[in-house]
Formats: C-alpha cells, structure tokens, sequence
C-alpha cells in the first residue's frame, strides 16, 4: 500500500493542494468567459447572482468530490468502482469529459501562447479583428501553439504530483494574482473607466424587463459557477486523492471557490472599466479577450507592458487548469493500467494533441466539416460542457446523497470525527435535493431554442 502511494504521489501541504486546485478551478473560464457574460447579463446583477450559486452549488459539490477522492485514494473511474461498482460509470464521464475538454482546451492555450509573442515581439496590430481571424484560420500557425501548449501542460504532468503539479501551481498562481490585480488598478484609473466600475458593481434592473431575461441570466450564472470550479470532470476528485487526512477539506471546499470567484472578480474589474474607458461594448461576447482587449491596449498608454502581463496571467490560469485535465486521465493510466508517469502523460497527450490538430483547423480549413451543424470544436465543446458535466455532476450529488450516503460522506469530511461537520444537514439538504434539481434544470434548458 505504502509503495502504491508513492507512485500515485501526493500533494506535500494544504497550501499546495488548495493552489493546485485553486489552479484548476481558475482558467479562462475566469479570464475569457466571466467579464463577457457578465457584461451580457447586466453587470451587477449576474456578479451577484453567481457569487450565491458559488455557496449554493460550488463548495457543496466540491466538498463532496474532495471526500469522493481523498476516501478511495483512486482516480475517478477507480473511486467510484470501489465506493460501488455500479456506478463506475459517474466516473467515465468525468475522464471522458476531462480527455475531451484538453483536446480543445489546449487550442485556445495556444491563441494565448500567440497573443504573448505578439506582445512580446511588439508586434504592431492596426486591426485586431482582422489580426485574430486571420491566425485562426491559418492552416499551420493556430496547430504549432497548439502543440506547444499541449507539450507545456505534458512537461509540468510528467513532473509529478509534488515536484510537477504544486511546484508550478505555488510558482503560477501567486504571480496570476499579482499581474491580474495590477492590470485592475491601471483598468480602473484610465479615464472614463468609471463608468465600467459603475456597471459592474451598482445592479441595474432596467434591462431585464421579462421572465426569460431572468432566467437566461440565472441559467448562465448558474452554468459559470458550475464549469468555472471544475466540477463533474474529474478533476477534484483526482486532486483529492492525493490528499492525507491532515488536510480540512471544509476549510478547502470554501478557500477554493473563494479565491477562483476573487479572479473573477477582478478579471472583470481588469476588463470591463478598460472597455468602457475606450468606447467599446462590454456585450462583446468571447471576443472580448482575443479582438477587444488588443484594441484596449493599442490605446492605451504602456499598452504593449499591459497586454504582455494580461496575456502571460491568462496563460498561467489556461495551463494551471490543462494541467489538471491531463493528470485526470494520467492517474486513471496510472492506477487501472499500471503505465508508468511519464508514459501515460506522453500517451495521453499525444492523443489530445491529434485530436486537438482537427479543432485548431475547425476555424480554417475544416470549418465546414460540421456536425449536427457544429464545428469540430463547436461539437468537442457542446459534448463536454452541455452534456458530460452536467451529467458527470447530476450524478455524483445523487451518488453522495443517496447512494454512498451522507454519513459516509461526512465521516471523511470530517475526518472520522476529529473535525465537527457543523453545517451537515444543510449539505445533506444540497447535496439530496438542491443541487440536482439546479443542475437538471441548466442541462434541460440548455437545449432548448433561444430567440
């Protein structure tokens, strides 16, 4: 038991889990999606709203999948095969997921990866619309980066637990926080960027003049919490399985949550005052990183020193969540094939990588091979976050409420009772009823036509 261990590795310190999976949770979910839907669902409005769906549904979810991982030891398909067999299958979805996300994840790692050169090299972009349709469709360019990326995330994985995944979280995440609160402070101090500020913070109801409004931003704040922490993939589970029991997992399950909604956060107070400061909308939608924010800094003062800090802080979130995407699959390799680290990390990414070339080219030259009317990447994009997380976390909430049960659940948050669960009815409450009925509703409505 002792020798499985150590190959499996493990986290050194609390500080290094919480930055590891604090590390997967923070991505460009925080720094591409959060400001643009944001924006689009009114500002204040959706920040609110989604800071009560993080301590509704994120920390319960979280805290039940740490407990999941740190009880069994075993990567997903293994813990739930061993809590019970019959539901091995809650666990495949969350590789399947964790395999599928990577493979295109590491396409828009490798926009990042260009966007530094760019700034690196001052390049000069006199229209940056034009600059990132072009590099999209470029039939080379967009599948080097992509590859590149994906060797970068491979490097880090092979490293291991400790001396891979925690040394490069501890090293990425503190400077992250540090480049994303310097970028908020220049945000807001540009002229007019009150205005930005203004919008972000003060509700303003004058908009949502209908039931379909409210629940369109509902159902996209509730979707944002629930792929921003990385739940229903896999990947805390496999993070918490390489946690001992000194480690509090209440006390992790809100630090985590807490510190990937402060990225947010000033993503948005990083993004959106600059945006109103220059004239442009804030309803920009997922072009609001890679068209929008050039324009910001080729207007703004030292925009060059700016745009190389935002570029390099969104690579560290990309990579710090692609990292632990791959060890999802790896630690299945490791556990259940019995492969070796660094084969199972070079495997595994070798296959994303292939798989990925085909989502780089989705934008250029395969753009019109679709299915059911989707892109190659639109089509990755829609398997994984409409149907396998949502699924992926549907089911473990009934699995810990109702299968594994609650006291099991609590035992282990609790550390078999050295720790008091103060707040076990109500995660009992969540877990068995809440969250289900939540998550449903985000993966029904999800199909259904919009206006």
């Amino acid at each position: 038991m002792k020798n499985e261990a150590k190959k499996r590795g493990g986290f050194t310190s609390s500080l290094g889990f919480i930055l590891a999976a604090t590390g997967s949770a923070v991505g460009l979910g925080n720094l591409w999606k959060f400001p643009y839907i944001a924006g689009e669902g009114g500002g204040a409005i959706f920040v609110l709203i989604y800071l009560f769906f993080v301590l509704v549904l994120g920390v319960p979810i979280m805290l039940g999948e740490m407990a999941i991982g740190r009880k069994t030891k075993l990567n997903p398909i293994g813990a739930y095969h061993k809590l019970n067999k019959k539901f091995t299958f809650i666990g495949v979805i969350g590789v399947v997921c964790a395999f599928i996300i990577l493979s295109y994840y590491s396409v828009i790692g490798g926009w990042v990866l260009k966007y530094i050169t760019t700034y690196v090299t001052n390049t000069h972009v006199t229209d940056a619309s034009a600059y990132f349709k072009n590099f999209i469709q470029s039939p080379v360019e967009p599948v080097i980066w992509h590859i590149v990326f994906m060797a970068l995330t491979c490097i880090i994985v092979i490293g291991g637990v400790a001396k891979g995944i925690e040394r490069a979280s501890k090293i990425m995440l503190p400077l992250l926080f540090i480049f994303i609160i310097i970028i908020a402070i220049r945000s807001v101090t540009l002229p007019g960027a009150m205005e930005g500020v203004k919008y972000f913070v003060i509700p303003n109801f004058s908009h949502i003049d209908s039931i379909s409004e409210i629940s369109k931003v509902l159902l996209a704040a509730m979707g944002q919490v629930f792929f921003s922490l990385s739940l229903g993939m896999g990947a805390i589970i496999t993070y918490g399985s390489y946690l001992n029991k000194e480690v509090n997992l209440q006390k992790s399950a809100f630090i985590i949550p807490t510190l990937d909604t402060l990225v947010a956060v000033l993503a948005g107070f990083a993004i959106l005052p600059a945006v109103f400061a220059f004239g442009f909308k804030p309803t920009a939608g997922p072009g609001l990183l890679f068209e929008t924010l050039p324009k910001v800094f080729e207007s703004m003062p030292f925009g060059v020193i700016f745009g190389v800090l935002f570029f390099v802080l969104v690579f560290f979130a990309a990579i710090t969540s692609s990292v632990s995407l791959l060890e999802v699959v790896t630690s299945y390799c490791i556990d259940n094939l019995k492969m070796k680290r660094a084969t199972a990390s070079i495997i595994i990414a070798s296959i994303m990588t292939i798989i990925g070339i085909f989502a780089a080219l989705s934008f250029g030259p395969l753009a019109d091979v679709k299915f059911f009317g989707n892109t190659i990447f639109d089509l990755m994009s829609f398997v994984s976050d409409k149907l396998l997380m949502p699924l992926g976390g549907f089911f473990m909430c009934i699995f810990v409420g109702y299968i594994w049960g609650i006291d099991n659940a609590s035992e282990e948050i609790s550390n078999d009772g050295s720790i008091r669960f103060r707040w076990k009815k109500l995660f009992s409450i969540i877990m068995k009823y809440i969250a289900p009925a939540i998550i449903l509703v985000i993966f029904i409505t999800s199909f259904l036509p919009t206006k």
